[in-house]
């Protein structure tokens, strides 16, 4: 199977070079969004057959195997929007028909078009998808304080939904320029304006945006004293202290690891210094007492740390096998069932995936060395430490 996958704009009136021109008149079969139909029907040639890419996009190429068996051809026309190689639909034949041949015809991607219209160098730009993604990349660009992110949208991640999430999260220091109908005579459209103004406000689809910093961006912090989270019933014991939290962090060695989860979160302290030291990674908290999700949302929130999963309730009654599977465990709290917990997180662990747990007493190190035991896990040695008038604690890691 061969494609010709040639990228458009909006113009209503597109040109193309003599080249890409011969292969729309000589082709067959022909596919492309519902969109881009409209714009080319004039220049298809009689008897074309064309497919709409629609999701599931399976049966997409399902179709074109019928369709190239029924007609006996072998080559496709695809229609797609700017450069296809830019989170576009070649990137999605390469994986879906890593054989097929593959010919590229590109036209600017609507970043790029926009950042013309700005007048906007985008060498340095962050470039992020939101269509049909989740939020992950996007939190994870601001928690890298970029200067300068674009970002591809769609009807749920649309202006005014991203600019209540960076506002929500305290990243106020930006301006948002948007792009509405790129490449369109009469409907193109851009705007630039401040994030509250993009909250309140309704754009066009289809729309990108780019946002530049205006203003010193938070600084993004290392070790947040205790005293500045919300803590459970104002009680600063129950919080994991920040030289032990940053210790136990680094106990999980999690820049090379994708999932962390955080069972008996309490103030979710060890799950947002994760996300602001990592935030590459999926974190998912768990609180056994309802006000663990008000603590989460209150902290998270004051730190400028989105993408946090929280579950309430008792973690013995949760459903994991729909998460994402942890490659780091840190158990705040276990209520002494530290054997049945770790064997439930057992089921769902990847292959070399860590637990790390701090001890105060005796009984709790006994508890795990003889758990650790049972299960077949290997222990590395502990670390002890002191702080102030604390008891000294021990930072106990054990690996499938």
């Amino acid at each position: 199977m061969e494609f010709s996958v040639i990228g458009i704009t909006d113009a209503p009136h597109p040109y193309f070079p003599p080249d890409v021109l011969g292969i729309i008149r000589s082709g067959k079969l022909f596919s492309g969004g519902r969109r881009h139909r409209d714009i080319v029907a004039p220049l298809l040639p009689p008897g074309a057959v064309w497919t709409d890419i629609t999701v599931p996009l399976d049966d997409v190429f399902k179709q074109y195997g019928v369709l190239c068996s029924t007609h006996g051809a072998h080559h496709i026309v695809v229609f797609a929007s700017g450069d296809p190689l830019f989170f576009g639909f070649a990137n999605t034949i390469r994986k879906k028909l890593p054989e097929a041949a593959v010919r590229l015809f590109p036209s600017f991607n609507s970043l790029q078009a926009l950042a013309h219209r700005m007048v906007l160098p985008y060498h340095d730009m962050k470039v992020v998808s939101l269509t049909g993604r989740p939020w992950k990349e996007f939190d994870r660009a601001l928690i890298e304080r970029e200067a300068k992110i674009g970002v591809l949208t769609d009807h749920e991640h649309t202006p005014a939904a991203i600019a209540a999430r960076m506002m929500e999260y305290g990243y106020t220091g930006y301006r948002m320029t948007i792009g509405e109908h790129l490449g369109h005579p009469t409907e193109e459209r851009v705007r630039s304006m401040t994030l509250e103004e993009a909250s309140a406000g309704t754009s066009a689809h289809p729309n990108c945006l780019i946002l530049t910093a205006v203003s010193a961006l938070p600084p993004r912090r290392y070790g947040i004293p205790d005293h500045e989270f919300s803590l459970l019933d104002g009680r600063e014991r129950m919080i994991t202290k920040m030289p032990i939290r940053l210790l136990s962090l680094q106990a999980m060695d999690l820049y090379p690891k994708e999932t962390m989860w955080d069972i008996g979160s309490c103030t979710g302290s060890i799950s947002v210094e994760a996300r602001l030291q990592f935030p590459h990674l999926d974190i998912t908290a768990f609180e056994i007492r309802p006000e663990g999700e008000r603590l989460m949302y209150d902290n998270s929130r004051r730190f400028g740390a989105p993408g946090i999963s929280i579950f309430i309730g008792d973690f013995f009654q949760a459903d994991i096998s729909k998460l994402p599977r942890p490659d780091a465990v840190f158990i705040g709290g276990h209520g002494g069932r530290l054997k049945g917990m770790m064997e439930k997180v057992l089921t769902v662990l990847q292959p070399g995936g860590c637990f790390v747990l701090n001890s105060v007493t005796q009984q709790s190190r006994q508890l795990f060395d003889d758990t650790c035991s049972q299960l077949g896990l290997r222990q590395l040695p502990p670390l002890h430490i002191g702080i102030n008038d604390y008891n000294p604690i021990e930072i106990l890691k054990a690996t499938r």
